[in-house]
């Protein structure tokens, strides 16, 4: 009899593991409750751009290797940077093309190497570059808590997947908070591990100048922590790596982390309004902190966040630019080929100089030091991650006059001069404004995590963000895993 879905949601992606292990269902069970229940959602979410399902059949019938994490479980990568051989990903663009990838990105080979079976691949904005998941390419995917909403971006299509029980863990990355982002929006585990952890290759030695990290979003904690070992490690081709803890994470999660000193904000870095909502999810955690005897008192870096979201998004702009331009180069794509946002961006992109990029970048270093000043006092950093719940779908469109304006300026070069003016800033601080609290960790490398505790009152998941110091992704699962025990959550399921 074939597993139903209520049963099979039941599990994490470890406890599928365990039923394959004792002979209790087949991996060809799962795999096949998977592909019904992607099936029974795609007209509603929207999650899946491309199906791998008799790849995946055939996977399903060999043999897994005895020390496999994962073997039998369904999975899902995201269609940017996460490559399977043979198979073409695009990255939300129509400009990409069917070519297919040559080689399996490391994290896809390391994925296929604990026993996941990929069965297709998620939908993401337009290389990635929004914090929605709305691409003209594939169409908006929607979030299963509210399908009016978006699941956040940009592993939009994952996290929504991952909510509706499609799969219980799939493929992330995270430039800007595309990891904790739609975590937060979909009631997820989001771990983005500290810069050199995880391979970026083979073909990118590190993703967005550093600020790009690989990883997951899942339903447990204990999935996150075995995730996390799976895929932190050095490459050959790897540009630096950070070397791996003594102890793994799964088994650093079976015991609680000791008292924190745990320092806390609810006001935006940018000055933007912050919702109640987001101000009573993180009320919530310090109070369910301080019952659990951590420290919390309210506190952050010394940092302008005005400064730091400029220092994020030209750079972001740049490295826009430099992609559109490679892929015309290689595919003679056109302008037009590019959502109207991304040609915005990229003109923008390629008004930096050489000299400006490396004054930004000279810059990042002074928001480490004043984040590695605060690890020097507390151990931890809390806030929302979102200043609101999931948008509506559409919200964030940008109106089709501004379009025809960012072409006409582009036509006659003064894209450069535009974003000296007070308008060009003034959009920053509107396009960051739902999620200013994410790109301090991109900049700087270091760990952070989303984690689901508060739902309010429309029944709407949004989740708090704990920023770590250098190495503090086991400390991060610690006191995550600690919080799900205290306050359980991988029972709450959208009633999609």
């Amino acid at each position: 009899m074939p597993i139903q879905f209520s049963e099979y949601v039941r599990y994490d992606g470890l406890g599928l593991a365990a039923l394959v292990r004792r002979g209790e269902v087949h991996p060809q069970e799962l795999l096949a409750a998977a592909i019904r229940r992607a099936d029974e959602t795609s007209q509603k979410l929207n999650t899946i751009v491309r199906r791998l399902d008799d790849r995946a059949r055939q996977k399903a019938m060999q043999p897994y290797a005895p020390a496999a994490r994962f073997p039998g479980v369904p999975f899902l990568v995201k269609s940017l940077l996460q490559d399977v051989a043979g198979v073409p990903s695009s990255w939300g663009s129509r400009s990409m093309g069917n070519e297919p990838a040559a080689e399996s990105a490391d994290v896809t080979r390391r994925w296929e190497a604990e026993g996941l079976l990929i069965f297709g691949m998620t939908n993401t904005p337009e290389f990635g570059a929004k914090n929605i998941t709305e691409p003209l390419a594939h169409g908006p995917t929607h979030n299963p808590w509210d399908v009016t909403r978006t699941p956040g971006g940009s592993s939009g299509g994952s996290a929504a997947a991952v909510a509706a029980g499609i799969v219980p863990i799939a493929g992330a990355n995270d430039g800007g908070g595309s990891i904790r982002i739609p975590a937060a929006a979909c009631g997820l585990v989001g771990l983005k591990a500290g810069r050199g952890r995880i391979s970026m290759g083979p073909v990118s030695g590190e993703g967005l100048g550093g600020f790009a990290v690989q990883g997951v979003v899942s339903r447990s904690v204990r999935d996150s922590a075995a995730m996390f070992d799976a895929l932190q490690g050095p490459e050959p081709h790897a540009p630096y790596y950070m070397a791996p803890s003594e102890v793994s994470c799964l088994d650093a999660i079976r015991m609680p982390p000791r008292r924190l000193k745990i320092g806390f904000t609810t006001a935006s870095p940018i000055g933007t309004p912050v919702h109640a909502d987001a101000i009573a999810a993180v009320h919530d955690a310090a109070a369910l902190l301080a019952t659990l005897g951590h420290h919390v008192e309210e506190a952050s870096p010394a940092i302008d966040g005005e400064q730091l979201a400029e220092d994020f998004l030209i750079p972001w702009f740049a490295f826009v630019a430099a992609t559109v331009d490679e892929i015309r180069s290689k595919t003679g794509a056109t302008r037009r080929d590019f959502e109207p946002d991304t040609r915005a961006m990229a003109d923008v992109g390629r008004s930096v100089s050489a000299a400006e990029f490396l004054q930004i970048q000279e810059r990042w270093q002074t928001y480490v030091n004043a984040l590695a000043r605060f690890h020097a006092h507390y151990d931890l950093w809390l806030s929302p991650v979102l200043s609101e719940p999931a948008l509506p779908i559409g919200h964030m469109d940008t109106p089709p006059l501004l379009h025809l304006l960012n072409d006409a300026i582009s036509t006659v070069g003064l894209s450069g001069l535009l974003r000296k003016t007070s308008i060009f800033r003034e959009n920053i601080l509107k396009n960051l404004a739902w999620t200013p609290f994410t790109q301090l960790a991109n900049i700087t490398g270091r760990p952070a995590i989303s984690v689901p505790l508060y739902w309010n009152a429309q029944g709407l998941p949004l989740g708090v963000q704990f920023v770590a110091g250098l190495n503090g992704e086991a400390m991060l699962l610690q006191l995550a895993a600690e919080l799900e025990q205290a306050r359980p959550w991988f029972d709450k399921r959208p009633g999609i």
